[in-house]
């Protein structure tokens, strides 16, 4: 599938609901534990999908728009999560998401990008040069990377409680698939 900037908008205007239905309400037991280790639990991704909705995307956004390959993204800030979470509860990570997020599809839709914008080149700290269709096009498939991560560290919580079917449950086989970039 190529990268179609409505189908991007799509996906990131429904991942705030689609975390809400899945955590608002749930007993801490599946939201603060994490896999073990130095590992993230629920309240860990969402404050990191807040940071980069404030410090990421549209930053990011807006500097290949205006200098394009002239000047290379800021490094993500990898504490600015822990800071982004500290002191709030799920549920005020879950409100503070989804209003962020529609402030910043509303701004992305005010850009009117045109389909020869697509092709426009930023300077990513790691990558190079990069297309704002690139750049686009990881917004929504870094909420799905989190989503899975989610799901994953749900059920991570059960993996004992499940016994002989773990074998069979794929989210219990995954170890993850991030790297850090």
């Amino acid at each position: 599938m190529n990268h179609e900037l409505q189908n991007t908008i799509a996906l990131l205007e429904r991942t705030p609901a689609a975390l809400d239905a899945l955590l608002r309400g749930l007993p801490a037991a599946w939201t603060e534990n994490n896999e073990g280790g130095d590992t993230w639990n629920v309240h860990g991704v969402l404050a990191h999908l807040i940071h980069c909705e404030h410090d990421d995307w549209m930053p990011r956004l807006r500097m290949i728009l205006e200098f394009g390959e002239g000047s290379t993204f800021k490094p993500l800030d990898r504490e600015g999560s822990a800071r982004s979470g500290a002191g709030k509860t799920l549920d005020q990570l879950l409100d503070e998401f989804a209003e962020q997020r529609a402030r910043n599809l509303a701004e992305l839709r005010a850009l009117d990008l045109k389909p020869e914008d697509m092709n426009r080149r930023g300077m990513h700290p790691v990558f190079g040069s990069v297309t704002l269709s690139d750049f686009l096009a990881t917004w929504p498939a870094h909420d799905l990377t989190h989503l899975h991560q989610i799901s994953r560290i749900m059920a991570h919580q059960y993996r004992e409680a499940v016994g002989p079917w773990v074998r069979f449950l794929g989210v219990m086989q995954c170890a993850g698939h991030s790297s850090q970039a």
